[in-house]
Parts: structure tokens; C-alpha cells; sequence
């Protein structure tokens, strides 16, 4: 274990290779590379009635966007402060939403003009993004982290400012796939092409499978996601525990309770 944790650390310290940065700090000059980056992205257009169905609701403001903002706002205190932009997106175990708690995060980081968002779809024996969002084109991110293909080919662009790779079918040895150094090599590639603010790579549950364990080396910290009278305190405790050996766990958001007072949201606390 200290060996794994040892070489999680260095490959970090590699990635980052950049001090944190601060708030407040002058916003960076126009990059004419990533702006042509974006641009080159084929650009879908979302229906708002399947967006409403897969329970998305926060690519634009209002009451039910609210939790998402909120947990935007403690997200980017946390990634400044420590120079992120990864971050993983997981939960102790399946039917806990945590696709749904992403795309909504990640439709809330879009709504500040200034950020640049990716989200990644890592769970490969379970994709759901193209059903959620109805993505055409059959899109395979999966070919992209083997190699087979470029970067511009896994990823469209919903908006200006949001791009979203994902898998229309489930992969073959998926766990081998996301421990590979051409893994590694194909999100460095997209990270330096595109250079987004923010990263969100949506992981399978902890405890069913080892492939999001196998991924950690690669993300600066993670989300879990638990669902209200599914998830029981000694799965939230051991999936927790687990993260936290391999990456700094920002929080753990409670999903899907129905019985929250109107001052209450999620919860999101230290680990």
C-alpha cells in the first residue's frame, strides 16, 4: 500500500507540476490554441425535454439548481485553493445517481462563462451519458483512452464552455483499460490541449469493482456520491475510507432524500 500511495503521489506531483493558484489573482490572457480547440469540437444540441427527464436541471438558474450551485462554489474554493482540476465523481455502490449529481455539477460549473469544463465518462461496463443527454453519433471515449484515436474525436461540445466525452457502448476489460499508461497518456493530452478548469471524471462505484481504484492515480480528489436509505453508514464508511487511501475525498453529497427541511440541501463535509 505505501508503495501504491508513493507512486500515486509522484505521478500527481508530475501531472501538476504548478503551484496552487489564488483567488483574486488577474484572469490569464486569451489562449488562441485552446480556443481553436473548442471551436474545432462538434457542438450538439441538447433537448430540453430529455434533459428534464434524466432529472437534469441546472443548465439554467433557479430553485432547483440551488444544491448544484452551492455545490460548485465549495468544489472551486477547494481546487484553488490547491491547484486542481481533476476530480472524481464515484459512490459506494450503484443507483446512487452519482452520473446525475455530475452532469448537474458540471451544467452548474458551465454557467460561469469564465470556466472551461470537461466531463469523462469513466465508468465503462455502465455507460449512461449518451442515454441521458441523447448524445448521436455513437461517441466512444474508450477509443480515444486506448490510443486508436485523437482527442477531438471522443468529445463534443454542449456548450461554449462544456464538452463531454462519452461511450455509447460498454468496453471490453475496462479496469485494464483505465490503469493503463495510454490512459494516462490520452488525458494528459486532452488536459494540454483543451486546457479546462475543471475536470469531472464519472467513476463506477467503489465497492462493486476495482476499476475507479484503479483510476485514482489520476485525479487530484474525489466526490462521493450516497444515496438517502440505500447507501448505509458502513458502505459510505468503508467506500470513504478506501478513496482516502488512494486521494483527498472533498465530501460526500447525499442524493435522493425526500424528507430535507427548505433550509437544508446535501451533505458535504470533511472526510
Amino acid at each position: 500500500m505505501e508503495r501504491i500511495q508513493q507512486a500515486i503521489a509522484k505521478a500527481r506531483a508530475t501531472r501538476q507540476g504548478r503551484a496552487p493558484t489564488e483567488a483574486g489573482q488577474p484572469k490569464p490572457a486569451a489562449d488562441p490554441g485552446r480556443e481553436a480547440a473548442w471551436s474545432a469540437l462538434r457542438e450538439v444540441r441538447l433537448d430540453p425535454a430529455r434533459l428534464e427527464a434524466s432529472r437534469i436541471i441546472s443548465h439554467h438558474p433557479g430553485t432547483g439548481a440551488t444544491p448544484f450551485d452551492l455545490m460548485r462554489t465549495n468544489l472551486m474554493k477547494h481546487l484553488r485553493a490547491q491547484g486542481w482540476k481533476r476530480v472524481a465523481i464515484t459512490s459506494p455502490s450503484s443507483g446512487c445517481g452519482k452520473t446525475t449529481v455530475g452532469l448537474n455539477l458540471a451544467f452548474s460549473l458551465a454557467r460561469q462563462s469564465e470556466l472551461r469544463i470537461l466531463v469523462l465518462e469513466m465508468d465503462l461496463r455502465r455507460p449512461a451519458i449518451v442515454r441521458m443527454l441523447g448524445l448521436e453519433g455513437r461517441p466512444r471515449l474508450a477509443d480515444v483512452l486506448s490510443g486508436r484515436e485523437d482527442p477531438e474525436k471522443g468529445l463534443l461540445r454542449l456548450s461554449a464552455n462544456l464538452a463531454v466525452g462519452a461511450n455509447a457502448d460498454p468496453v471490453a476489460n475496462p479496469a485494464e483499460l483505465l490503469s493503463s499508461a495510454q490512459a494516462a497518456a490520452a488525458i494528459d493530452a486532452i488536459e494540454a490541449r483543451f486546457k479546462p478548469d475543471v475536470i469531472l471524471f464519472d467513476l463506477p462505484p467503489v465497492l462493486v469493482i476495482d476499476d475507479t481504484l484503479a483510476f485514482m492515480d489520476q485525479v487530484d480528489c474525489a466526490l462521493m456520491i450516497a444515496a438517502a436509505e440505500e447507501s448505509t453508514v458502513a458502505e459510505i464508511d468503508r467506500a470513504g475510507r478506501e478513496l482516502a487511501d488512494y486521494t483527498k475525498v472533498l465530501g460526500v453529497v447525499l442524493n435522493k432524500c425526500r424528507f430535507l427541511d427548505r433550509t437544508e440541501g446535501y451533505g458535504y463535509d470533511e472526510y
